[in-house]
């Protein structure tokens, strides 16, 4: 009895062990979400479903800050109730140093699409059919506000949950008997990638080929984290990728247009291979040369500030909050 006991608590830590924690915390996360659904559906039903105009968009922006609520609120009970660990454990620590982090990794995040999109154009690969475009019953500078705060909040709460809190929590689970806390590190950052790009499986347009390439984008946001143990620089990225590549420029996000409010009303052509096509430029081999050019530039970063090259251990150790 004792025996099994152990397979499920951790005397030492005084806490589930790693696989339950991360179980309960995806299954409390499916839990809201599908409450978040239940309630929404009678409320925006028969909303937009036109096939001009698609999914409503402001019953699509309400759903995701409602799950962006749903990540926040579930990891912070999380780290207090099955993790016993304060919550700036996750990478969040707002120092000088952070903030740098976070401002390098916007800047990164919307060269990086600026190019894509300067070369596609280059090549006429799109076409611009008009500016400052919204689907959105607001105003276009109100509705781009609008969607600059939610790509924000969308770039923090998946980092926080799956570099912050999946990512951690399946290094420390990893590290023990034969396995060395550099292989725990190393499988921890290829499961939370995959975990990631299987998350996106659902998207419109979304195949096989789709997800391998989402993953491979979890392993390019999760590097920084890798070698810093914080989060700014996954978060910074993350946002600046997703708000360049669908609000600025008009490109598909992972499969998903429904926003449509953009600078750019930019109309897709040339080979799919190269754009990524209809699921947008992560899915094309334009995406892929980006994510190597930012995983470069944020190794480059990373030493530059730090002076050194090296991966943050911490992560797969298990630092028991005074206040639990």
């Amino acid at each position: 009895m004792n025996y099994i006991l152990q397979l499920f608590w951790n005397p030492n830590d005084t806490r589930l062990r790693a696989l339950w924690r991360v179980i309960l915390h995806f299954l409390l996360i499916f839990a809201g979400l599908q409450i978040t659904t239940a309630v929404l559906r009678p409320l925006f039903s028969g909303a937009g479903s036109s096939s001009d105009s698609g999914p409503d968009p402001t019953a699509n922006m309400v759903a995701l800050l409602l799950t962006g609520l749903i990540y926040v609120v579930v990891t912070i009970v999380a780290a207090r109730f099955l993790d016993r660990r304060s919550f700036s454990d996750y990478g969040l620590v707002w120092n000088t140093q952070w903030r740098r982090d976070l401002l390098f990794g916007l800047l990164l995040g919307g060269l990086l699409m600026g190019g894509i999109f300067v070369f596609e154009l280059a090549m006429g690969w799109i076409t611009i059919d008009g500016m400052f475009v919204t689907l959105m019953p607001f105003p276009f500078f109100v509705a781009f506000l609008i969607f600059l705060v939610q790509m924000t909040l969308v770039g923090t709460y998946e980092e926080l949950v799956f570099r912050g809190y999946q990512m951690k929590n399946i290094a420390e689970g990893l590290n023990f008997g034969p396995l060395s806390t550099r292989t725990s590190l190393f499988l921890a950052w290829i499961v939370t990638s995959i975990l990631f790009g299987l998350i996106h499986a659902a998207n419109p347009g979304a195949t096989v080929g789709t997800t391998l390439k989402i993953t491979l984008a979890g392993i390019f946001l999760a590097l920084p984290f890798l070698l810093t143990g914080e989060l700014a620089l996954s978060i910074g990225v993350h946002i600046a990728w997703n708000f360049f590549q669908g609000n600025v420029f008009g490109f598909p996000v992972s499969g998903l247009t429904f926003f449509r409010t953009s600078i750019f009303n930019t109309v897709q052509g040339g080979p799919d291979l190269w754009t990524g096509g209809g699921f947008g430029p992560e899915a094309g081999l334009l995406g892929f040369i980006g994510i190597i050019a930012g995983s470069l530039a944020m190794i480059w970063w990373v030493k530059r500030s730090r002076g050194t090259l090296e991966l943050s251990l911490s992560l797969a150790e298990y630092r028991r909050s005074p206040t639990n």
